[in-house]
C-alpha cells in the first residue's frame, strides 16, 4: 500500500546522513572511495518518506498564509490521548497531563533540573545513548552506569543488584530509563519494568523515561509504557514521547512530556518554559496530527513490517556470514548494535580500522565506543531492502574478510 521500496535521494535535501559526510569530525568520517555511493547507516533517521497523512495535514495548514502566535488546538490533545489509549491500553490520560518540550533531550533536562542539583549523580544503564552523556555531561551532572548484561540467550537485562548497589552507594534519587532501549533494542517485559520500579520505590528514586521508540516495536513484541506497571510508576515517573523517530520528522522538531503527578508537572513546565525557546511550532502541531490518524497507523504497521523483515535479514546475514561478530536481534527500533570484539581480536584490527574499512566502501555506520560499547558498531536498518542488502554484501566482500 505505501512505498518502503523506492530508493529516496536526500542529497542536497538537508540530510546530515548524506550532506554531512565528511563534515562531523568524531562521527562522520571522509566519504568513500570513488567507485562506491553512501549507504546512510549512521544517523538515527529514516530513509523513507513519511506518513501520506502527515504530508496532507501540513500541506492543508500550509495552504493558510498566516503562521503567526498560536495556542496548541484540542485536536492535538486529543490525537495523542487517542494514540496511548489505542496502541498501548492508557488510560485516565488527559490533556493536563500533556506538555510540549522541543525534544526529547530537552525535557531530560528539565526534568533532571528539577529533580536534581547541579553536581548529582543519575544513575543510567550502559550501553547508553549518547544523547544522555552528552546532555547530562553538558549540564553538570554526573552519570552513574549500571551495565546490561546478556543472559545464556544473549538477550539484554537490566542487573537489578548492580542497580540497587549503585543507588545506595551513591545516595542516588533520580534515574533514566530508555525504553525501548537505545542502542541495544531491548524491548523491555512488564515484569522487568515492574521489578525495576519496586527498586526505585524502595529508595525514593524518580525516573525519567524515554519513550521516543515506543512506537518502532517490531513483530512479536509489545510496548509497556512505564507508569503503567504501579502506582508509584504513575505518580513518580516523566515519560516522554515523540512521533519524530517513528514517522522521520526529526527535522520539524517537537515531542511532549507526560506526567501525572501534579506538583511535578507543574515544576517541569515551569523550568521548560524558563528559555522562552520551548514553544511548539504550527507545522510540528500538524504533522503530529497527521501521524496519529488512523492512516498513519496503516502506514506505521506497514513499516513495522519492512523493519522486522530487515532486522531478520541482517541478523541471519550476520550470523551465516560473519562470524566473530556477535549480533542481539532487536525487539525494537530499527538500529542494529554489533559486537565485533572477537573478529577485530582474531584480525589483529582496531574498531577505529574497521570502521573505516566500512565508510570506504559507502557503507557509512557509527562508531559503537560512542555509546559505550568498546568494539561495537551501530547501523541504521530503516532503508529499503536492496539497499540492506547491497550494504551486507560490501561488508562482507571488502570488510570483513
Amino acid at each position: 500500500m505505501f512505498d518502503f521500496t523506492t530508493i529516496m535521494e536526500r542529497k542536497g535535501r538537508d540530510a546530515i546522513a548524506v550532506d554531512c559526510v565528511g563534515q562531523m569530525p568524531g562521527f562522520a568520517p571522509e566519504g568513500p572511495k570513488e567507485g562506491f555511493d553512501i549507504i546512510p547507516m549512521w544517523v538515527a533517521d529514516m530513509n523513507f518518506p513519511t506518513a501520506p497523512s502527515i504530508v496532507e495535514a501540513v500541506s492543508h495548514r500550509l495552504s493558510h498564509p498566516a503562521y503567526g502566535y498560536f495556542q496548541p488546538r484540542q485536536e492535538y490533545y486529543d490525537a495523542i490521548i487517542r494514540w496511548h489509549q489505542e496502541r498501548n491500553g492508557v488510560q485516565g490520560l488527559s490533556p493536563e497531563c500533556i506538555g510540549y518540550e522541543n525534544g526529547v533531550l530537552g525535557g531530560v533536562i528539565s526534568a533532571l533540573n528539577v529533580l536534581c542539583s547541579r553536581g548529582d549523580k543519575v544513575l543510567v544503564h550502559s550501553p547508553t545513548y549518547i544523547g544522555f552523556t552528552s546532555s547530562l555531561q553538558n549540564n553538570g551532572y554526573h552519570i552513574v552506569h549500571s551495565p546490561l548484561i546478556r543472559d545464556e540467550a544473549g538477550v539484554w537485562r537490566m542487573d537489578l543488584k548492580d542497580m540497587e548497589a549503585k543507588l545506595q552507594e551513591g545516595d542516588i534519587h533520580t534515574a533514566i530509563f530508555c525504553s525501548p532501549h537505545n542502542p541495544c533494542g531491548r524491548v523491555w517485559g512488564p515484569w522487568e519494568i515492574r521489578e525495576a520500579m519496586e527498586l526505585f520505590e524502595r529508595y525514593e528514586v524518580t525516573v525519567i523515561s524515554d519513550e521516543i521508540w515506543s512506537d518502532l516495536i517490531l513483530e512479536g513484541h509489545k510496548h509497556t509504557p512505564t507508569q503503567s506497571v504501579s502506582d508509584y510508576a504513575r505518580m513518580h515517573t516523566v515519560a516522554l514521547y515523540a512521533p519524530s523517530k517513528t514517522f522521520n520528522l526529526a527535522g520539524l522538531i517537537g515531542s511532549y512530556h507526560i506526567i501525572y503527578n501534579p506538583t511535578l508537572r507543574s515544576r517541569i513546565r515551569k523550568e521548560s518554559s524558563l528559555s522562552h525557546y520551548n514553544s511548539m511550532n504550527v507545522l510540528s502541531m500538524y504533522a503530529l496530527i497527521g501521524a496519529y490518524t488512523k492512516e498513519g497507523e496503516a502506514w506505521l504497521e506497514e513499516l513495522r513490517q519492512v523493519l522486522t523483515e530487515n532486522v531478520r535479514y541482517a541478523c541471519n546475514y550476520i550470523r551465516e556470514n560473519l562470524p566473530g561478530v556477535e549480533c542481539f536481534q532487536p525487539e525494537g527500533t530499527y538500529m542494529l548494535f554489533l559486537d565485533c570484539s572477537q573478529w577485530c581480536k582474531e584480525h589483529g584490527i582496531s574498531i577505529v580500522e574497521l570502521e573505516r574499512k566500512a565508510w570506504d566502501v559507502g557503507v557509512a555506520v557509527q562508531d559503537g565506543r560512542m555509546f559505550h560499547g568498546p568494539c561495537h558498531l551501530r547501523l541504521n536498518l530503516a532503508l529499503p531492502k536492496s539497499r540492506v542488502e547491497e550494504a551486507f554484501r560490501r561488508l562482507s566482500t571488502f570488510v570483513f574478510r
